[in-house]
């Protein structure tokens, strides 16, 4: 009896894991069957096109089309890259490309500079951050993807290219005739100021940046305690770039701790950034300016140096763009820019539509224009991620400015700071 009894707790239990295994089997079989249907109805539709449009349309056009309409459900940084763009893209790490020197980004479906890049052709003729690009030669950018106007306006050197503007603040369309020109950007710029306070410019993380700019921090003398006072590192307008130079250029500046890591669904999407102590840079003073054009690999740096206590921020919120972009190679020689994690700084803090509140906030001395002229951000993007943490701990102290001078105040106020720090460590060495 006991054994018949065993047997039919045998078989109930059976039966209970082949109806719970196929509850899930039927689960999973709905959601293939959607998927199916769904997959079905495109191959109807491309049928439907190729087969009764009233003219003739190339297959590949099609499914390259159907792939941005997907990409454009998404935030604003996944893209598909048509061969010829995925080249350029490459272009871009390296510094050099024929074109006219301009950051740009889709705003409610219009194209907007984001910052014009010092020293280029666009610099050179007056293009202006916020500057809503109309027309590119005779080529409305209503609706335009971001890649296909990046390749209107990249093109051969010396090939004029007719950019129609609209500002804020003024009544008529601005029309610039810009001519291209190889487009080498030097990434790292640096000087002397008052003989003994340095002044590096990052305006992009290219391939070599770390190593360019331990380069100029060795000419300007970091090294030697009794001649170098501290440093301005400026990431005013520096739309980002390359991961791993941002985290090399954080290096510099610590000894150990983490600089950023990044959270996502894959599992290699999950990674941690950390200091080396080879190499670090002295212990100097260290002021670091943002403003609404820094993004990305420049909030890094700066969310790092911040967090470590290493370096005072100063300037304006940051853009906000914390979020990973990683390009995926497909079989034509297209890519995929697909967002695959979001950024954090060591203590936890995301970048992500919120970006990096100055330690003291100072505005630029030249006023906007009007609202519409306010810094773009990543929060004014459409279909932007939100922020995932509370931020509502920081704080940052605000200086009105009432000077009429067109001078940088902003890198003013930074050289007083270090001028600040240093008589008063010389009245400590003399008080002790």
């Amino acid at each position: 009896m006991d054994a018949v009894k065993r047997l039919k707790v045998y078989f109930l239990a059976m039966l209970i894991v082949m109806n719970a295994g196929y509850a899930f089997c039927r689960q999973s079989s709905v959601n293939q069957a959607d998927d199916y249907k769904n997959l079905e109805i495109f191959t109807d539709v491309l049928s439907l096109i190729r087969n009764s449009y009233v003219e003739d349309v190339q297959t590949q056009d099609l499914i390259y089309g159907a792939i941005n309409g997907m990409l454009q459900t998404l935030d604003p940084h996944s893209s598909f890259l048509t061969p010829e763009m995925y080249e350029d893209m490459q272009a871009d790490t390296h510094g050099e490309f024929g074109g006219l020197g301009i950051e740009i980004t889709i705003k409610d479906h219009s194209l907007i500079v984001v910052s014009p890049i010092e020293d280029t052709p666009a610099y050179r003729a007056g293009i202006k951050a916020g500057d809503r690009i109309v027309k590119i030669n005779d080529q409305l950018t209503q609706d335009i993807e971001i890649m296909q106007a990046v390749r209107l306006m990249r093109g051969p050197q010396g090939d004029p290219v007719t950019l129609t503007i609209e500002r804020a603040g003024e009544k008529n369309l601005l029309v610039f005739t810009i001519v291209r020109a190889i487009i080498q950007i030097e990434s790292v710029k640096s000087r002397l100021l008052e003989g003994h306070y340095g002044y590096v410019r990052l305006s992009q993380f290219q391939d070599r940046s770390a190593q360019d700019l331990k380069n100029h921090l060795q000419r300007l003398g970091s090294g030697e305690r009794d001649s170098f006072s501290g440093l301005i590192l400026d990431l005013r307008n520096n739309p980002g770039g390359l991961l791993d130079q941002a985290v090399a250029v954080a290096d510099l500046f610590l000894e150990e701790g983490l600089i950023v890591y990044t959270e996502g669904r894959d599992e290699e999407a999950q990674l941690k950034f950390a200091a080396k102590k080879a190499e670090t840079e002295p212990g100097y003073p260290l002021i670091v300016l943002i403003n609404g054009g820094s993004a990305s690999a420049a909030e890094i740096v700066a969310g790092a140096l911040q967090d470590h206590g290493r370096a005072i921020v100063l300037g304006e919120q940051s853009f906000g763009k914390g979020s990973v972009q990683t390009i995926i190679p497909l079989g034509d020689d297209s890519g995929l820019r697909l967002t695959t994690a979001r950024y954090f700084t060591p203590s936890g803090r995301s970048i992500q539509a919120r970006g990096i509140t100055p330690d003291i906030v100072v505005a630029p001395l030249i006023p906007q224009l009007s609202e519409t002229s306010a810094p773009l951000r990543e929060k004014d993007l459409e279909n932007h991620f939100e922020a995932e943490t509370d931020t509502s701990g920081e704080s940052s102290t605000s200086f009105g400015e009432t000077e009429d001078s067109a001078e940088d105040n902003q890198l003013n106020r930074a050289l007083e700071l270090l001028k600040g720090y240093e008589i008063l460590q010389h009245s400590t060495n003399k008080a002790a």
